[in-house]
C-alpha cells in the first residue's frame, strides 16, 4: 500500500454518533469514530497500553476510553490523557464522500 492511498472504510451511517467500529485493511487495525458533533476520525485500532481493540471501548465526547484498563486518548489528536496509557495513538485522515467513510493511510 502507499502512502496517502485513500481506503473505503465503511458506510458513514454504519457508525452511530458517540460510537466507534473496527476496520481492519492489509494486515493493520483502525479504529474509526463518529463524535458527537458528527465528525469522523480514525486511529490505530489498538490500544498503546496493552493490544486491546479500541472498537470495543467507550466513546465520550471526543474521548475513546480503552474497555481494559480505562486509559483514554482525545480522539482527534490521539494524545494519551488518562493512565495508565502514555503513548499517544496515531491518526489517520478521514473523509467522507457519497455517503462512505474514507481513510487515508
Amino acid at each position: 500500500m502507499r502512502t496517502g492511498t485513500w481506503i473505503e472504510a465503511c458506510a458513514a451511517d454504519a457508525i452511530d454518533v458517540e460510537d466507534v467500529i473496527r476496520f481492519d485493511f492489509e494486515d493493520r487495525t483502525y479504529a474509526i469514530y463518529r463524535t458527537e458533533n458528527g465528525e469522523y476520525f480514525a486511529t490505530d485500532g489498538f490500544c498503546t497500553h496493552e493490544r486491546i481493540h479500541l472498537s470495543n471501548g467507550l466513546v465520550m465526547g471526543n474521548v475513546i476510553e480503552c474497555p481494559k484498563h480505562n486509559g483514554r486518548f482525545d480522539i482527534p489528536t490521539g494524545k494519551a490523557k488518562r493512565a495508565p496509557v502514555c503513548v499517544d495513538l496515531k491518526t489517520y485522515p478521514v473523509k467522507v464522500e457519497a455517503g462512505k467513510v474514507f481513510i487515508q493511510a
